[in-house]
């Protein structure tokens, strides 16, 4: 169990960047892997612009959104466990990191959703260029957010066995930096592959 034995108040300055610094390598390392993702997507997309638009009419943008929500939301879930645990509150430090879980359960149904119908018209990567582009990028994203959920749910039943304090919650906001990380992904594909045309 952590040392619980220094009160909040004499914390005066939180690390930065939050969390392990290897989870910030992890984190660059993929952010640069989808970044190659997106740039072939764009530069793909400018070549074939009649094309990509004409099947990006078929995408379900109301399920997207409502997965833009619920990962914005979780966000802002995991943001209130760091804070809590900040305060040594370990109780509602579980408790949001649930409520973040939650949210990524609600994405991965949409979007399982999503996916089933496409399949259920018989559409697969090689169907033609943007689905394979779609179909990639989205499923790529989808394991991350599963990855993310089990990061989570790892941080959450550590908190609820009272391994993180106010002083030593590095396991905590590292599985937030993780999970912010999945976010802002999402918030770039959203966009890119939903909306634009």
């Amino acid at each position: 169990m952590a040392d619980d034995t220094t009160p909040p108040s004499t914390i005066t300055r939180e690390r930065y960047p939050p969390g392990d610094l290897a989870i910030w390598i992890f984190i660059l390392a993929e952010l640069a892997v989808f970044a190659v993702f997106f740039a072939a997507y764009a530069y793909t997309r400018m070549n074939h612009v009649e094309l990509f638009n004409s099947y990006q009419e078929n995408l379900d943008r109301g399920s997207a959104f409502i997965n833009t929500l619920a990962l914005i939301t979780s966000s802002y879930f995991v943001v209130r466990a760091v804070a809590a645990i900040r305060d040594n509150d370990h109780r509602h430090c579980v408790g949001w990191l649930l409520a973040a879980l939650g949210m990524g359960a609600l994405f991965l149904i949409v979007k399982s959703t999503e996916f089933a119908h496409h399949l259920g018209q018989g559409i697969t990567l090689s169907t033609n260029t943007f689905y394979m582009f779609y179909l990639s990028l989205t499923f790529f994203h989808f394991m991350h957010v599963i990855m993310g959920m089990v990061i989570l749910a790892a941080v959450a039943w550590k908190a609820s066995q009272g391994e993180y304090s106010h002083s030593q919650h590095t396991g905590v906001e590292t599985g937030a930096s993780y999970w912010h990380m999945v976010d802002l992904v999402w918030l770039i594909l959203f966009p890119l592959v939903y909306v634009m045309r």
